[in-house]
């Protein structure tokens, strides 16, 4: 799989920027999300380069045959509409019992234009003791990276404006469907 997506990407004028992830547990958030095509493009960065990426995606996504293909890529359905999911707890769960882990999360939480982020990724990482990669999609240098590291304080809302001020040169698929809050 890592040869078939190196070459997929190659192919589409796709590559894969920085450094591999050198922690053995974090949550990778991946921005700008406008598009469907940033899973697609994410997910064969990460394939391409043997990061064994766990991604979160709404479960309307898993129908048949497309959910059985989901599963089988690491993705982990989502119910947004349920608010008592214990998806947070479940994650720090599925942290702490593993030895190595990356949990992929788009905090924008949709493809439309959000004046805010959501917060659980940071939730999710503080708890289970696990720093946030700032990963980015851009699609005006044809990229993907796992990007910088950052360390969640208590402070979960000064970390977000801090962590949303750092896409301010962002280049998404849909820029009209990007907010980082200004």
């Amino acid at each position: 799989m890592k040869y078939l997506a190196r070459f997929i990407m190659w192919l589409a004028g796709w590559k894969y920027k920085g450094e591999l992830p050198a922690e053995k547990k974090a949550v990778i958030i991946s921005v700008p999300h406008t598009s469907n095509w940033d899973f697609f493009w994410g997910e064969l960065a990460f394939l391409s380069q043997g990061i064994p990426a766990f991604i979160l995606m709404k479960k309307e996504f898993f129908f048949f045959p497309l959910g059985m293909i989901l599963r089988a890529l690491n993705v982990i359905p989502v119910d947004r509409g349920n608010k008592d999911s214990q998806l947070v707890e479940q994650m720090i769960t599925e942290f702490k019992q593993r030895d190595s882990m990356y949990l992929c999360i788009t905090p924008e939480g949709s493809r439309k234009k959000r004046k805010k982020w959501k917060k659980g990724f940071l939730v999710i990482a503080k708890a289970a003791g696990v720093p946030v990669y700032l990963g980015r999609i851009d699609y005006k240098g044809k990229y993907c990276e796992v990007g910088p590291l950052f360390y969640p304080t208590e402070d979960v809302d000064a970390d977000l404006a801090y962590i949303m001020s750092t896409y301010h040169d962002a280049n998404p698929k849909y820029p009209e469907n990007f907010s980082n809050g200004n």
